[in-house]
Parts: C-alpha cells; sequence; structure tokens
C-alpha cells in the first residue's frame, strides 16, 4: 500500500491510539490484582486469577481471530474488537455490586478475547500503510504509544481504586463486625464501577470511529509474509518439522510469563517489604518505564550495533542476574530490582517472534497463530507464582524466573538455529 504522507498519516494516528488502549488495559491488571484481593477477600494465589483469565483468552482466540477477520474484514474487525472490549468492561458493573470474584473474571476474559481480536486486526496496518522500507519504524512507533499508555493507566485508576487503600486496610483491621466490614469492602469495590463505564463508553465510541473513518481496508496479500528470493517451496512439509518454531513458541510462553510477573506482582511484593499499598501502586508503572527505557535503547541499536539474536541472549542474562538480586537483597532495592526487570524483558519479544517463525515460508500465518498462543505464559507462569509464594514466600517465589530466563538464553544460543536455511520478511506484532 503506496500512498502519499498526507494519505497516510492520519489512519497512523488511530492504530496509534489503538496501541495505547492495548497498553492501558493490559497493564490494569497490575493494579485490579491488590484491588480485588481486598475488595473479594482473596488469598494472593486467588487474586493472580487475573492475569489468567485476562491472557489465557490469546489461546483460545489466537486461531479463531483470523477466521474471523477473514469474514469481516480488518476494519470491522477492529470495530468488534472495541465492542467485545467495551462489553467486557460492563461487566465489572455488576460484578462490583455482588463483588463476585467470578463475574470480575468473566469480564476480564471478555476483555481479553476483544483484545486478542483486536490486535490481529490491526498489527499488520503497522506494516502495509507506508513503504515497506520504513515499516520496522512504524512498528516501533505503536510499541511507544503501547508502553507509554502502560505507564500511565496505573497511576490514572489506581489513584481511583486504591485511593487511601492503605487507611482501608487499617479499617478492616479494626472492625470487628461482619456486616461492617461489608459494608466497607462494598464501597471499595463499587469505585470500580464509574471509571469501567467510562472506559465502556470510550471503547464503543472509537468503534463507531473506526467505522466512518477513512482507514483502508487491507487484504490478507497485504499482511502474508514474503518470502526471500531464493529461499526453497515448503509445500509438502508439515508445521510442526521447524523444530525452532515450537522452541520459539516455548521462548515466547516463558518472555510473557516473565514480563507479567515482573509488572503484576510487583505491588504486593512492594508491600510485602514494608512499603505502604499508597505508594507501592505505582510501582507497575515503574516496570513499563524501564520497558519503555528498553524499547528505545532497541530502536537505536538493533541492528546498527547488535543483533537481535545478541540482544536476546544479553537481555535473558541480565533478566537471571536481578532475579539472583531481587532473592539477595530487601526492602526498596529488592523491588527496584523487579522493576528493572522491565528493562531486561523489553527486547525479548522482538527478537524472539522473527526468529522463531524464519523460514516458514507459507506456513508463517498458522506458525505467527501458534505464537500468539504462546502469550498463555502470561495466565500460567503468575499463577504458579503465586502458588509458590504461598509455601516460599512473594521474594522466594521469584526464583521461577531463573529457568526461564535460563531457556530464553538457550534459545537465542541455540535454538532458533534449529530451522531450515531460509528467511522470511515479516513485521513483528507489538504487543
Amino acid at each position: 500500500m503506496k500512498d502519499s504522507k498526507a494519505t497516510v498519516v492520519p489512519p497512523l494516528v488511530i492504530i496509534g491510539a489503538l496501541f495505547f488502549i492495548f497498553g492501558f488495559i493490559t497493564w490494569l491488571n497490575g493494579t485490579l490484582i491488590p484491588f480485588l484481593k481486598i475488595a473479594c477477600d482473596l488469598t494472593y494465589a486467588q487474586a493472580l486469577l487475573v492475569t489468567f483469565a485476562f491472557y489465557i483468552a490469546y489461546v483460545f482466540l489466537a486461531i479463531p481471530s483470523s477466521l474471523i477477520l477473514r469474514r469481516t474484514g480488518f476494519k470491522n474487525g477492529m470495530a468488534l474488537g472495541l465492542v467485545v472490549m467495551a462489553a467486557g468492561a460492563l461487566v465489572f458493573v455488576p460484578a462490583a455490586q455482588a463483588r463476585s470474584f467470578g463475574l470480575f473474571l468473566a469480564g476480564l476474559f471478555v476483555q481479553g478475547a476483544g483484545l486478542a481480536l483486536l490486535q490481529t486486526a490491526s498489527n499488520p496496518y503497522a506494516t502495509v500503510l507506508g513503504p515497506i522500507e520504513s515499516a520496522a519504524k512504524r512498528i516501533s512507533i505503536m510499541g511507544i504509544c503501547n508502553k507509554v499508555a502502560g505507564v500511565l493507566s496505573p497511576f490514572i485508576i489506581g489513584a481511583v481504586v486504591l485511593k487511601g487503600a492503605s487507611e482501608l486496610e487499617s479499617q478492616l483491621a479494626r472492625t470487628a463486625s461482619p456486616a461492617a466490614k461489608a459494608v466497607l469492602l462494598q464501597q471499595l469495590a463499587d469505585r470500580v464501577i464509574f471509571p469501567y463505564l467510562i472506559m465502556a463508553g470510550a471503547l464503543v465510541v472509537l468503534a463507531g470511529l473506526i467505522k466512518i473513518s477513512g482507514l483502508p481496508e487491507i487484504t490478507t496479500e497485504e499482511t502474508a509474509p514474503t518470502p526471500a528470493a531464493g529461499a526453497p517451496a515448503t509445500a509438502g512439509k508439515g508445521l510442526f518439522q521447524y523444530p525452532h518454531l515450537a522452541l520459539g513458541v516455548l521462548a515466547l510462553f516463558c518472555c510473557v510469563g516473565v514480563e507479567v510477573i515482573a509488572g503484576d506482582t510487583i505491588i504486593q511484593y512492594g508491600r510485602a517489604q514494608g512499603i505502604s499499598l499508597d505508594v507501592a501502586r505505582n510501582f507497575t508503572s515503574l516496570t513499563l518505564a524501564a520497558m519503555l527505557v528498553g524499547y528505545f535503547v532497541g530502536v537505536w541499536a538493533i541492528p546498527r550495533y547488535v543483533t537481535q539474536q545478541r540482544a536476546l541472549a544479553i537481555c535473558a542474562v541480565v533478566g537471571a542476574v536481578l532475579t539472583v538480586g531481587i532473592l539477595l537483597t530487601q526492602g526498596f532495592t529488592s523491588v527496584l530490582l523487579v522493576a528493572l526487570l522491565g528493562l531486561a524483558n523489553s527486547l525479548m519479544w522482538p527478537a524472539i517472534f522473527p526468529l522463531s517463525i524464519r523460514g516458514l515460508g507459507s506456513y508463517t500465518e498458522h506458525g505467527s497463530a501458534l505464537l500468539i498462543m504462546g502469550i498463555g505464559g502470561g495466565a500460567v507462569l503468575p499463577y504458579v507464582y503465586g502458588k509458590l509464594s504461598e509455601g516460599l514466600g512473594l521474594q522466594q517465589a521469584y526464583v521461577l524466573l531463573i529457568p526461564c530466563y535460563l531457556y530464553i538464553l538457550f534459545f537465542a544460543l541455540k535454538g532458533h538455529a534449529y530451522q531450515p536455511k531460509t528467511t522470511v520478511a515479516y513485521a513483528v506484532p507489538v504487543v
């Protein structure tokens, strides 16, 4: 799709706004976990079902999303994804009124499903809106929109739903009457209603704007990967005859898992280290800020000074070293090291994805869907961390990250090389 700058910029602004929404909603989970832990009187492992319900939707929607888009088109698919997300936000209203954790989880799953569809539809636009030579630059801009939103969302929503949370916890501890406690908890739960009504309305309005916008429709042919010159045909080969793809799915599973653990457990960990919830509620933003710094470093350094394989290996080593530091230090220093995991995690997705789909040829679309299913690591690994924390404590449970980083290091050094000697030009989706 070769258009002039004047016709390309407005659609890119729309896509940038969508990527902002991805980041804003995705990184609300770090705030929702301590909020729902108090409001629904949960254990910490139970509260981490928040991330499970949200990210497991990607596993179920990765393949259906592409089928839906073939029927609706990409533009209508984006509008549909926004409406589904709005429906998920509306589920929070009866969930809050009933203080039902099950309903909250249902709302999160619906939001995750809508987000999976929306991302599948909007990712290709960053590639095809403009010359292919500058696709990487456009993808980088979309990633920055995503991470900036992730920095802002815990500040904005946390200021509403967790305002005065430390005092509320003290009140609950001093209150002996179950009825009085129920009143306090209901008042807390009700705080989420207004912001999620606003969110639902904004998502519906944006869906309408997408429908009437001049955003051009794109075809599956435009989004298909381009085999490199001289690449042998892959007809007749099964998808799983590419071992680097299976290894890449597991690497992405680990990557998303450690990323979510770093962002969504840091608030509770800060509290365990003696920091008040009124302060700790903003710690997810620290992790996202570190990721944003890493993202800028990657845009500047790759491939000018370092290959994506080496960058991935460096990030894995840094992540493992930081994890050891978390286990050996105390107080704010240990919490800060959790936040700095964002720096280590920032360049993993952009490196793992292209290394995993390289050489797949006509199987690239299906391989990409399998990789998107690897986002399920954001559902499974945080919950495993929560269960470990019940026996080991919040600090020592971070030991779970070490084998994850070591596996990612293996993939960077060896695993990605178990592939045919072909290359495929493919733009990396942003999450």
